[in-house]
């Protein structure tokens, strides 16, 4: 029985998010194509975590009996999520744009699940697990756009999660999504939803074209 990690972290809730919808859509799928198939569900922003201090940093290059009590309970969060990660067998992730990059809860995930070591470089216990991410945003940070520059969501999440921790990423990008909430955009309407439609299709195919392939696996 293959098991989907699907962690969701924008601040709105249900439909009213572009990315929880889109990974809505990726899960049903998923269940379609796997009903056995087990999803491990963590919303961020519900229920966000501690942003990584100096006692979780530390507790990595501490054994474990020269550990405070601090350190301790710090490491076994990290652990547990860690293990989390590691038992899945596809991750879905979702990861809308705040301010040019990630929301701060989906940092502090990473910063938990970071451990040098054990998730990173060649010897890393999650290389080559599976992540669809998907990278909703109010405009457009494409290749030619004028806001190129400053796409920090993909260009950070390839650094550090493929780069260094060796997942394998793909993304899902429904873009222009304030198109029809913001009237300096208004003529964009038709791009955004043509990418909204693209996200949605993306969404179903990939949801199963994943699940197939851990089950086959």
């Amino acid at each position: 029985m293959a098991t989907l990690l699907h962690i969701d972290s924008s601040l709105n809730p249900g439909t009213t998010s572009k990315s929880r919808t889109v990974a809505m859509r990726f899960c049903d799928a998923w269940r379609e194509q796997h009903p056995d198939g087990e999803v491990v569900y963590r919303d961020l922003a519900a229920e966000p975590l501690p942003h990584l201090d100096q006692h979780a940093f530390s507790a990595a290059f501490v054994g474990a009996e020269a550990r405070t009590a601090e350190q301790a309970m710090a490491m076994a969060r990290r652990v547990q999520l860690i293990e989390e990660l590691e038992r899945a067998d596809a991750v879905l992730l979702g990861a809308p744009m705040y301010n040019f990059t990630i929301p701060s809860s989906l940092k502090a995930w990473i910063d938990h699940v970071l451990m040098v070591g054990r998730t990173t470089g060649d010897t890393s216990s999650v290389k080559g697990l599976p992540v669809t991410v998907i990278a909703s945003r109010g405009g457009s940070y494409a290749p030619g756009t004028p806001r190129e520059a400053s796409e920090y969501v993909q260009n950070y999440l390839r650094s550090i999660l493929n780069e260094y921790m060796g997942l394998e990423l793909d993304f899902i990008v429904p873009e222009l999504t304030a198109a029809h909430s913001n009237p300096d955009m208004a003529e964009l309407i038709p791009l955004a939803e043509k990418s909204w439609a693209r996200a949605l299709d993306d969404a179903v195919l990939k949801g199963k074209e994943t699940a197939r392939r851990v089950t086959a696996a």
